[in-house]
């Protein structure tokens, strides 16, 4: 890592950024926390409810990547091999017959699993494979997907008749979970506004695939002090309740803590968020703000806490204020690392905030 490959990514992003607001009104959370999932390497869960612009957003991002783009509409009668694809009979030249592979959708770069939760549990166990190794096994052979590649997820949070939730094994492989929430006011006129020129995306090619492969390489040589990879653990520890590091909001409130992975993504995007602000090492407040997305949908509730209203972002605040205490660092309090966002969203305002806790 040099000067000259850290101008050239603050470069890119602020294009990327540029670009997708184009399409995109409002929801700077999202498009940030989907940006930095992505060139990390990570797969992305969008929840909420329709018509927020999630379908959009995804489209736009293939557009401003210049990278082969997919959509796959997920309904209960959709198959594995709707997904993945099948071999096929057919005849040579000579008129004997065979079996050819018909790639399914999945063979491309970015794909657009729109409502996963309403395919059956065998049709979402497809994208198992493809997300965690990237390569998918048809019939007895393993074919490998190009690289970069991504699964961009959306779903429903209403629940309704005909839904599916995704298992655990399969949440786990989703890097960030991003709360979409609806427009304001003025973010509405705008949209309104914009939408009576053009339903089109408008966004144009900001980055290649080889660049984007390029910036990851460049975000994984940021460094990470010893101190705060073992908050990362003592996070992720703190979280199962039945493990000695457990915290009294874990032993209270949930019945399943995360899994390696989270910490794997929090240090992975961490790296990205760090670069992005302009710093060459990942600091307490980039782990953080990245807590919400990373462990929102890792963490299990048990009866108490469905029964006290509690949700996953509230256990997180607490779990984070047990720790400020802990180690006698300030949690929630900016430093002057953080950027605008706030670490610490209430219970009153939870249902406002979006992907780092910001109102």
């Amino acid at each position: 890592m040099d000067e000259q490959s850290i101008k050239h990514f603050s470069e890119v992003m602020q294009n990327i950024f540029t670009q997708i607001r184009r399409d995109v009104i409002g929801q700077q959370d999202v498009i940030e926390g989907t940006i930095i999932a992505m060139i990390a390497g990570g797969n992305v869960l969008l929840e909420g409810v329709p018509g927020v612009g999630k379908t959009r957003l995804v489209r736009s991002l293939g557009r401003v990547f210049d990278l082969p783009f997919s959509r796959i509409q997920f309904t209960p009668d959709l198959m594995p091999a709707d997904v993945t694809g099948t071999n096929i009979i057919v005849q040579d030249d000579k008129g004997n017959s065979m079996f050819r592979f018909q790639p399914g959708p999945i063979f491309s770069n970015i794909i657009l699993a729109d409502e996963i939760n309403r395919a059956t549990p065998k049709t979402q166990s497809a994208l198992l494979e493809a997300m965690q190794e990237h390569k998918v096994t048809v019939m007895g052979g393993s074919r490998r997907l190009e690289e970069p590649f991504f699964v961009l997820a959306t779903q429903n949070p209403i629940e309704q008749d005909g839904t599916y939730p995704l298992p655990e094994a399969q949440l786990d492989r989703f890097m960030f979970k991003i709360l979409v929430p609806n427009p304001e006011r003025d973010e509405l006129r705008e949209i309104i506004l914009m939408t009576q020129k053009t339903m089109e995306e408008v966004a144009e090619k900001a980055c290649t695939g080889e660049e984007l492969l390029a910036m990851r390489k460049t975000a994984n040589e940021i460094l990470v002090n010893e101190s705060v990879l073992g908050y990362v653990l003592d996070l992720c520890s703190a979280t199962h309740p039945d493990s000695k590091y457990a915290s009294e909001t874990a032993k209270k409130y949930l019945r399943l803590g995360v899994s390696p992975r989270a910490g794997q993504a929090l240090i992975s995007a961490g790296k990205v968020l760090a670069l992005l602000n302009g710093r060459y090492n990942v600091s307490y407040n980039d782990i953080k703000k990245l807590a919400y997305p990373v462990l929102r949908h890792r963490i299990k509730l048990n009866f108490e806490a469905v029964a006290s209203h509690i949700t996953p972002d509230n256990i997180i605040t607490m779990i984070l204020e047990e720790l400020e205490k802990k180690i006698g660092r300030n949690v929630s309090a900016p430093s002057s690392e953080s950027t605008s966002y706030s670490v610490e969203p209430s219970h009153e305002t939870e249902k406002k905030r979006g992907l780092f806790g910001r109102k």
